[in-house]
């Protein structure tokens, strides 16, 4: 754990493309590092940003234990459902395009919806496209890619829905189905598309759904608690497998690092531009992140509501209460996690690989993280 006391110490790490220092705040690696000592994560790569700049990057820990190789803070990570906010904001685009209409029934599509059935019955009224980027279409079940985006599609299609769209909130593949309207509407393959008019234009050059070979030793183990031992030991998943599931996965494929991430969500708080880069009009960022689901309950922490792709904080409080009402972002399975504050003007960025950490949202590791980058920001 030598690397954890000596960034627990305060001093700085190597920011990625300049060479400079990149700033610390030594309370924020405190509060990170002790989880680090605990064997809670391996290692965590954290990122802090206010109004535009980044006031707090570090590596902590391993990327891999046995290797005594350190985290770095160019390590790139399986970033899993953390892909479905990004997912939802190319389809955005489309809508600003006139492409597509949020409110357009998910068979205009893909035709096999026309067909879906609840409870062996039709519905009374289609799938909408916004009801599947919100998590209300009554989908349910795994988020695989089978095959292709097309077949998934209509894969899709064919299971059982589990409530009336509109009425509930269930975790779902609806972004799978966002992923496969982008490919119909545009012409172009999901990936491509992405590629084409995110990740290239914001130059998030390390994010992919395929790491090149150069990119590949950066990136972290995935671990999970042994339950008899206790020990972090190496893991595996489908999420971010391209082994064995190398179709690019609209709701959790995507590979990336805290760099890059930062570019999207300060393109978000900027209202849809970053540089010279304009990805989306005010108005679409505005309802990509407003309240979308009304009254309905959702996960995964109390306080919360869903925009289009994203959760949105409502009434922060708990993990949450360091955010300011109307923040969004997301998780991810093994424990990632991303929040712009567009009150405050902070992203808050939390890079980790661990499995079997149970409600990655809610986990003390997240709340330690903010609570710490909060109270510094605010003194």
């Amino acid at each position: 754990m030598a690397v954890v006391a000596l960034l627990a110490t305060g001093i700085p790490v190597q920011a990625q493309d300049t060479g400079q220092k990149a700033p610390a705040i030594e309370s924020v690696d405190q509060a990170v590092a002790k989880l680090v000592e605990e064997d809670v994560v391996s290692g965590a790569v954290i990122l802090v940003s206010e109004d535009g700049k980044v006031v707090h990057l570090s590596a902590i820990g391993d990327a891999n234990i046995d290797a005594h190789k350190p985290m770095t803070p160019d390590t790139m990570f399986a970033i899993a459902s953390m892909t479905k906010p990004i997912t939802a904001t190319a389809l955005m685009t489309l809508v600003e395009e006139g492409k597509v209409n949020l409110d357009d029934p998910v068979s205009k599509y893909i035709p096999e919806f026309a067909n879906v059935k609840l409870d062996g019955k039709p519905l009374d009224k289609p799938i909408t496209l916004r009801q599947v980027l919100t998590h209300t279409s009554g989908l349910g079940g795994d988020q695989r890619v089978v095959k292709s985006l097309e077949n998934t599609g209509k894969v899709l299609a064919e299971r059982p829905l589990r409530s009336v769209p509109g009425t509930k909130w269930e975790y779902s593949p609806g972004l799978n189905v966002a992923g496969r309207v982008i490919e119909v509407a545009s012409g172009k393959p999901y990936a491509e598309y992405l590629q084409e008019t995110i990740f290239t234009p914001l130059k998030m050059n390390d994010t992919t759904f395929k790491p090149t070979d150069e990119q590949k030793p950066r990136i972290a183990t995935l671990y999970a608690k042994d339950k008899d031992s206790g020990e972090l030991k190496e893991n595996s998943s489908w999420i971010g497998n391209v082994e064995t599931d190398p179709y690019p996965n609209p709701s959790a494929g995507l590979y990336s690092t805290a760099r890059d991430l930062q570019r999207f969500y300060q393109m978000m708080l900027n209202g849809g531009f970053l540089g010279d880069a304009k990805i989306l009009s005010r108005d679409s960022v505005k309802e990509l992140t407003r309240l979308q689901t009304g009254d309905i309950v959702t996960g995964f922490t109390p306080g919360n509501g869903w925009g289009l792709g994203y959760c949105i904080v409502q009434q922060p409080q708990g993990v949450t209460a360091a955010l300011s009402p109307g923040s969004f972002g997301h998780g991810g399975a093994f424990g990632t996690q991303s929040w712009a504050d567009p009150v405050k003007g902070r992203i808050f960025l939390l890079l980790v690989q661990r499995s079997n950490l149970g409600n990655s949202d809610g986990s003390d590791l997240r709340k330690e993280f903010q609570n710490a980058a909060a109270a510094a920001l605010n003194e």
